[in-house]
């Protein structure tokens, strides 16, 4: 499809100009709606974390708008301009992105037919947000959260101060007005995100040129001062952080802002970043303030908006780690936000299963946290069939399993099981199975939620086991959420061992809820500073898994490939993998690995409590091409605990391998 350039009417002359000399930092103005917050770290410790936040623990978000249009993905009215990328990591110049060669088909070359237009293609003709918000509502979120404005320079609001906005372009409608009254239709507290802060910086990309080929030299639209009210005036040589450090974009982001702040008074303000141009800069300090204030001003003068950013917050802010999550239980609420796929609308990916995002909810909401979870819109404003269909399920598991959800806290401990969890933000792959265990609670009632369906219909409990304190972990009853009546329970030295129905309720979870008196963890000899300890399963057999893996090298490490966690990178004989385990009888154990060889056959070592044993795995045609194999059997003689290893035979022999897991089965007598 082929585009026409922007009609001229619409094409005005910025009244912005280059440069810092016209203002500074001392002549900003920064007004503040009155109230107890000022624009000072020292004022924002008065703020506490609203309960209607810390009880929904589950948001939607519609990360939507014109960039969804190309249905390319996240970021294209950047990378439509890129015809050079380079890596992050190396430094090194590749050739153009994706979205550079996609636009050049599809819209001709950006010099002429720019972002600017794409924008009028956005129509969202076939946009429904109140039939969207009840399909949200149905699915389980208690809030929800509406674009406002990406690094694109467009605004979803009804602006008086910015001409390229939603009302006066593209669907013509006013997108965060409609989202916000079908929120408060439905009951549903509503926030807005704000990318403006990097917008300054991400869009300097508009203002370069080819540097070869039949347009080189000929600038980008961008580049043109008739159009630096979208694509920004030339950032100044080494302004080319996150955020600028120009005070003139400093006061733009604060009067833009605060528009949407003022005439929306949002319950949750997002910033695609830290604090607005630093924690030490008064600028963002003063827009958390503005937010609080006016909330406070409308509540009886106690705020109960959130604001969310990508900083430790110390309680002055709910912390936000894109797409990863917290390694242990916060004192203080604090959010992941991540999607089903891309950020914005893209044909080439995939969703994630339900499965995905019911596990990393249970997973964050045991640490205190929150979920906000995007789900993908077309350009038109539906929804692809196979989200839709999530939404359903999601529906299907939170009307069983959201009493252990919902208004929920944490207990004392967040969970148990072999899954090593490595906090902080770009890391929200776990390969979580059953073992692992989550823990929420509601006055004296105590939920455990596995993380998959126990095979064996058990479930063991070691954080409930038997201890000297004889008054302790004193349970009365077991229940299974979506199941009538009651299961039946021992408790032992090793655990609280609960026997489950013969059928499953979901497949995707078992919550049970667990009450009794003095519900305290027993000591387990694990702690989120010392290397896991591996424990048999119901039926004795243990699995030695990459995440739960100790590594010992300079360039071995855990990645993930053909979605298992593996351990990769392993191209020096000299570097190694342990793991710690105990079992509580002597045996004879089978031992399988199950691991990826592209190039050959590889020759290793797997080393358990001093006896080592020599295995050969043949090529398994690709790096995510996983085969479990038999290695042979080795006898441990004592009970208690031994170290298994994994290491080269001899570098010689020593061949790359992924290695996802060693297991030790127990062989009958």
């Amino acid at each position: 499809m082929q585009i026409k350039p922007l009609l001229a009417s619409l094409v005005i002359t910025a009244s912005i100009v280059p440069g810092r000399a016209e203002l500074t930092d001392a002549d900003l103005k920064l007004p503040i709606t009155p109230g107890q917050f000022a624009g000072t770290l020292e004022s924002l410790t008065n703020y506490s974390c609203p309960d209607w936040f810390r009880d929904a623990k589950f948001g939607i978000w519609a990360h939507w708008g014109p960039q969804a249009v190309p249905m390319e993905g996240d970021w294209y009215a950047k990378k439509m301009y890129q015809q050079e990328t380079v890596d992050r990591k190396t430094g090194k110049t590749n050739g153009p992105s994706a979205d550079y060669i996609h636009h050049l088909a599809t819209y001709e070359h950006p010099s002429t037919n720019g972002w600017k237009d794409i924008i009028p293609l956005w129509k969202a003709e076939k946009w429904e947000p109140e039939k969207l918000m009840e399909l949200y509502k149905k699915a389980g979120a208690k809030y929800f959260v509406s674009m406002g404005t990406h690094h694109d320079n467009f605004f979803l609001w009804n602006s008086k101060l910015h001409r390229w906005n939603s009302v006066l372009m593209g669907p013509h409608r006013d997108v965060v007005g409609e989202w916000q009254a079908a929120a408060k239709k439905n009951g549903l507290p509503f926030g807005v995100s704000e990318h403006l802060g990097a917008s300054f910086t991400w869009f300097q990309e508009a203002h370069k040129a080819d540097k070869t080929g039949p347009f080189a030299g000929v600038p980008y639209d961008g580049a043109s001062s008739n159009n630096w009210d979208l694509y920004h005036f030339p950032a100044e040589p080494g302004d080319n952080g996150w955020y600028s450090k120009n005070p003139r974009w400093h006061q733009q982001w604060y009067n833009e802002v605060k528009e949407l702040v003022d005439n929306y008074k949002p319950d949750l303000l997002y910033s695609d970043g830290g604090v607005a141009f630093g924690a030490s800069n008064v600028v963002g300090l003063s827009q958390i303030a503005n937010l609080y204030n006016i909330s406070a001003k409308a509540h009886g003068g106690k705020s109960e908006a959130v604001y969310n950013c990508k900083q430790i917050s110390g309680g002055r802010w709910v912390q936000d780690y894109e797409r990863g999550v917290g390694a242990k239980i916060d004192p203080y609420p604090w959010q992941c936000d991540t999607s089903i796929g891309d950020w914005f609308y893209n044909k080439h990916w995939k969703y994630q299963p339900v499965n995905w995002t019911v596990t990393l909810l249970v997973d964050i909401v045991s640490k205190n946290g929150n979920l906000l979870l995007n789900v993908v819109l077309r350009p038109d404003g539906t929804l692809d069939p196979e989200a839709e269909a999530m939404l359903h399920q999601l529906a299907e598991w939170t009307a069983v399993n959201g009493e252990a959800i919902y208004g929920s806290r944490p207990w004392l401990v967040s969970g148990e099981g072999p899954v090593r969890m490595k906090g902080g933000a770009f890391n929200e792959k776990f390969n979580f199975t059953a073992r692992d265990i989550r823990f929420t609670t509601k006055g004296k009632t105590l939920y455990a939620t596995t993380l998959g369906w126990p095979a064996e219909n058990q479930i063991l409990i070691r954080s409930l086991a038997r201890t000297e304190d004889a008054s302790q972990n004193q349970i009365k009853r077991v229940e299974l959420l979506g199941h009538k009546g009651e299961l039946k329970f021992n408790r032992t030295q090793d655990g609280l061992i609960v026997t489950l129905p013969a059928s499953a309720t979901n497949g995707l979870t078992c919550t049970l809820r667990i009450t009794g008196s003095d519900l305290k963890p027993a000591p387990l000899p694990e702690s989120a500073n010392a290397a896991v300890l591996i424990l048999p399963d119901i039926k004795g057999s243990l699995t030695f898994g990459a995440d739960e893996a100790e590594l010992h090298g300079q360039k071995i490490k855990v990645e993930t490939k053909g979605g298992k966690s593996n351990i990769g990178f392993w191209n020096n004989a000299n570097e190694w993998a342990s793991w710690h385990a105990r079992i509580s009888k002597p045996g004879k154990y089978k031992i399988t690995t199950t691991l990826a060889v592209a190039n050959s056959k590889a020759e290793f070592l797997v080393e358990v409590g001093g006896e080592k044993i020599s295995a050969t795995v043949p090529t398994t045609s690709g790096w995510d091409k996983y085969a479990t194999t038999e290695i042979g059997t080795v006898t441990i003689k004592q009970a208690g605990d031994f170290t298994l290893k994994v290491l080269a035979k001899d570098a010689a022999s020593w061949k790359p391998i992924n290695l996802s897991s060693v297991r030790l089965e127990p062989v009958a007598q």
